[in-house]
């Protein structure tokens, strides 16, 4: 018996097809473009998917939005991103409890998902529990010290315990990072200087963010808060 038979006998052993079969390999060649495109199919969809949920969003459908990313969740059961973008509309749809689940399980599968962070303050910031909040925010910055989100969020947060300097220090620290946000920077560091008494700061600090927000069509609403508080100051003087 030479080798040849032997190698082919093996290569049938129980009837399994094992690698170096002739119909093994004619399976593999045929095999390998469906699973190729199998693949792209799975990509595309979940593109699609992704593209939906924007969609969603934009239109208010929050409910909706919430059972697309269900849908990718359980295809991509290890993608951090996807529970912490739940948690956020479960938070606009006023499910704080299911927010804070799919913020816990974003910040489980990827530690230093410093969005995470500060999506998980926000809830803490909003059933009042401050100390809880601070602690998230910095651990955000700690990993993306250049999250201007997160540093608006502590400042507001150090501002609602009246601990107006930590607030001014790290608002100051936003608008030397980048020219994103500088409507709202200056918006709350003029809330921050009214409250603290610093009413000439207060007054050029809401000129400065109307000026910039007003070509601001999403700002609208923002705008006029910021109009009422410059009014307030504006009013004994008139």
């Amino acid at each position: 018996m030479n080798a040849k038979i032997l190698l082919d006998q093996h290569q049938q052993v129980n009837g399994y097809l094992v690698p170096g079969n002739k119909l093994y390999n004619a399976l593999i060649k045929r095999l390998y473009p469906i699973q190729a495109t199998f693949v792209q199919n799975q990509q595309q969809s979940e593109s699609d998917l992704q593209a939906k949920v924007r969609e969603q969003v934009e239109q208010g459908k929050y409910a909706e939005a919430i059972a697309t990313l269900s849908q990718l969740i359980a295809r991509q059961p290890q993608n951090a991103a996807h529970y912490n973008n739940r948690g956020l509309l479960h938070f606009k749809n006023h499910q704080f409890l299911q927010a804070l689940a799919d913020y816990n399980q974003a910040i489980e599968i990827d530690p230093r998902l410093d969005s995470a962070y500060n999506n998980r303050a926000n809830y803490y910031a909003a059933v009042g529990d401050l100390a809880a909040a601070i602690a998230d925010y910095d651990q955000a910055l700690d990993y993306n010290p250049a999250n201007l989100r997160a540093r608006i969020n502590l400042a507001i947060a150090w501002r609602e315990l009246g601990i107006y300097d930590l607030a001014l220090e790290n608002l100051d620290l936003a608008l030397m990072l980048g020219q994103r946000y500088q409507g709202r920077i200056y918006t709350e560091r003029g809330r921050t200087y009214h409250l603290r008494g610093d009413w000439n700061c207060a007054i050029a600090d809401y000129q400065h963010a109307l000026s910039l927000l007003q070509n601001d069509r999403g700002s609208v609403l923002h705008s006029q808060r910021v109009q009422n508080w410059l009014n307030e100051l504006l009013k004994p003087i008139q």
